[in-house]
């Protein structure tokens, strides 16, 4: 990557911008330049203790999330009790947490053995947020076994139902293309043949044995059984490719081919023969979810909008080529199911503009249960145990954080299972998150385009000064779900927070979510020029102290509605932001390019690379004239430092004021306790000053 040469006006010194560029470079007599432990500070004021110990009380909240039921009937989760969230075992409801693993880094993905007679489980963790997760096996205290390393990628761990084998995803071959492997738990496992050839869209054979890749050997800790190393089984081209599910016979692996959330694709490898059979013959382009073999031993359940222009769940006979509709005529997406294992029961959660809905569908009696009791807000996920009979549900709402509970479907009974501590603050007063529309600046059916907020207001009178907090994704969406920080910055700070949808946000249908792709880009950020008159408009807010902050993409918007919108805004707070397109596209984690280039534009097209550039707030710097606040995880392979680190030095360099926060021990934000304590401490002190308090 190279940036032209500019001048630094605190430094009054020429330099280059690169993804060399260090967090030290920043240092100036002029801004006070801190470390401490992994933390870097740039331009920050000292903290003010009385903020910090507001704070405190609101980030000692934690949250329990159920991970997978285990073969004795209870169930593992993830929570924290110290730094960062690690796995736990639960025997009974609210019973006694037992804490499985102990790193220093998050662990939130595991899947227990199906069949073992003690707690055994797959777990992925990375180092530092590099995101290189590699996969370890537990078989006991003690005896954990890494499966997968080096620098490379891992995930989705799925178990065969004889618990011998573990598919999994890595990108160990080239570093983009992400190739499905294979683990061998149990040695005496009969030995796969050949990989399977990842022909797009046609059966075929595999290639000469021999011809596979394996991940790179795997160690074991002292005394333990040696793992054989994992296997190459589907890949050899510059694919994206996801394991979803086993056949009963463990012969078969459901596929998915992922290119864009718009377009992917279903295959059926039959890890034996070699064969890759596409679910769909006819090769439709369209959006997948999610997908799962159905109990029959024949069909697939799939969420996809085809034909739709939401999410709908469907069976496929991938045979005959039958589709029957699960769910038809609802105007909200499916964002995720299970199925129970005799097939009797389908759960399935409705986004209703960004609430979660439970349904429980009764295939034999034609029934459609509701589980009463559920927190109104989100449902994270939801898993059947091995019976059949019960349901396990992660939720959580604005006002509490996720816990689980368990729907026991023949008695139409819900129990709680955990029940995850608010912190030393009075739950009663946690503000709801309230569902608004705005105008925005365009017209559909002849009507003005109407977008979706979610708005946390004070208790006290008005007027209120006003954040807007812009997701990331793009493809994601604002929902009612729990943030501590949230209900710190209105209850003690005084702030109403808005969370708008803007166009491109996922949950509003297919069409909607490409109002923004490539040229469209800056219809996104007009559309926080349209909210940002509809707060004029409303007494209650003091339009006169309006701040944008956003993570990731949103940071971009948050950076690109200050170049827009300075003279309307007090100042902004950006996240691992995107400065520049153009710089970003070429430096992401090369597994990320193409799906990112899908949906932002190819920077290697000329006519796309200049309107990149032209639309990058880094190119817009001058107009920002406005204090900001940049925080950045140095291990970051999505949006790296670089990207961080060079709209610090332009907007300097134009005079204007920056703080800059950064953590060498986080990637694409900040997952531990004490990291995110000072980073949320330090986005508190730059809000209250803008505040004028």
């Amino acid at each position: 990557m190279h940036i032209p040469f500019f001048r630094f006006a605190a430094f009054a010194a020429a330099v280059t911008i690169s993804s060399g560029l260090q967090a030290a470079d920043l240092a100036s007599p002029d801004l006070p330049h801190v470390e401490r432990g992994n933390l870097i500070f740039e331009g920050i004021p000292r903290p003010d203790p009385e903020i910090a110990a507001r704070l405190q009380r609101y980030q000692q909240s934690r949250s329990a999330t159920f991970l997978d039921w285990l073969p004795e009937g209870g169930m593992l989760i993830a929570t924290r009790f110290g730094e960062v969230e690690q796995v736990h075992q639960l025997a009974a409801p609210l019973g006694m947490r037992e804490q499985l693993t102990y790193s220093s880094d998050p662990i939130s993905v595991a899947r227990a053995a199906p069949t073992a007679p003690s707690t055994r489980f797959v777990f992925l963790r990375d180092e530092g947020g590099d995101e290189n997760a590699q996969l370890y096996y537990y078989a006991g205290p003690g005896n954990v076994r890494q499966l997968t390393h080096g620098k490379f990628i891992h995930g989705n761990p799925v178990w065969s139902h004889d618990g011998k084998h573990v598919a999994f995803y890595g990108n160990d071959r080239d570093g983009a293309s992400y190739d499905i492997y294979l683990a061998d738990i149990d040695s005496s496992a009969p030995n796969i043949a050949a990989p399977v050839a990842a022909a797009a869209g046609t059966s075929g054979t595999p290639p000469a044995a021999g011809g596979a890749t394996p991940v790179a050997g795997a160690a074991a800790t002292a005394g333990a059984t040696a793992v054989p190393p994992p296997r190459l089984i589907v890949g050899g081209q510059q694919d994206t490719w996801y394991p979803l599910d086993w056949s009963l016979d463990d012969r078969k692996l459901l596929l998915w081919k992922y290119l864009s959330i718009d377009e992917s694709y279903l295959y059926i490898a039959d890890i034996y023969t070699g064969t890759l059979t596409p679910v769909d013959p006819s090769g439709h382009k369209v959006g997948i979810s999610s997908a799962k073999f159905a109990p029959d031993g024949r069909g697939v359940y799939v969420v996809s909008n085809e034909d739709s222009e939401f999410q709908q769940l469907r069976y496929v006979d991938p045979v005959t080529h039958d589709v029957r509709k699960i769910t038809q005529n609802i105007q909200w997406d499916v964002e995720r199911f299970d199925v129970s294992a005799d097939g009797r029961y389908i759960a399935y959660v409705i986004n209703e503009d960004g609430r979660s809905r439970l349904t429980v569908l009764d295939t034999i009696q034609k029934l459609e249960l509701s589980p009463a009791g559920l927190p109104e807000g989100r449902i994270i996920n939801v898993h059947f145990d091995r019976t059949g009979k019960r349901l396990a549900i992660t939720a959580e709402s604005s006002r509490s954080p996720a816990d689980v509970y368990v729907f026991d479907v023949e008695q139409s009974k819900l129990e709680r299972w955990t029940h995850s501590e608010t912190g030393p603050v009075d739950p009663n007063t946690f503000v709801p998150a309230e569902l608004v529309r705005y105008p925005t600046w365009d017209r559909i059916n002849g009507k003005q385009r109407m977008l979706s907020a979610y708005v946390y207001r004070p208790r006290t009178p008005g007027p209120y000064p006003v954040i807007v907090d812009i997701h990331g994704g793009p493809e994601a969406q604002a929902r009612a779900e729990w943030d501590p920080f949230t209900q710190y910055l209105v209850n003690e700070l005084g702030y109403a927070v808005i969370a708008p949808n803007v166009r491109g946000s996922s949950g509003y249908g297919k069409t909607f979510l490409k109002l923004d792709n490539g040229v469209l880009r800056e219809d996104a950020v007009r559309d926080i020029g349209a909210l940002l008159v509809w707060i004029g408009l409303q007494p209650v807010f003091d339009r006169d102290h309006v701040v944008v902050m956003g993570s990731s993409y949103g940071g971009y918007m948050a950076l690109a509605s200050l170049a827009a919108y300075s003279d309307r805004l007090r100042g902004g707070v950006d996240v691992v932001g995107i400065s520049n397109f153009v710089s970003f596209l070429a430096s992401t984690a090369a597994y990320r390019q193409d799906l990112r280039r899908a949906e932002y534009g190819d920077e290697r097209d000329p006519k796309m690379r200049a309107f990149l550039e032209r639309i990058s707030p880094l190119n817009n710097a001058s107009s920002i004239r406005k204090p900001l606040l940049v925080v950045q995880g140095l291990n970051d392979p999505r949006v790296p430092a670089s990207e961080s680190l060079q709209m610090v030095y332009r907007i300097r360099s134009n005079g204007g004021e920056v703080w800059y926060l950064a953590a060498k021990d986080e990637g694409h934000g900040f997952r531990k306790k004490a990291n995110r304590d000072v980073y949320l401490e330090t986005v508190a002190q730059f809000l209250q000053r803008l505040a004028g308090k």
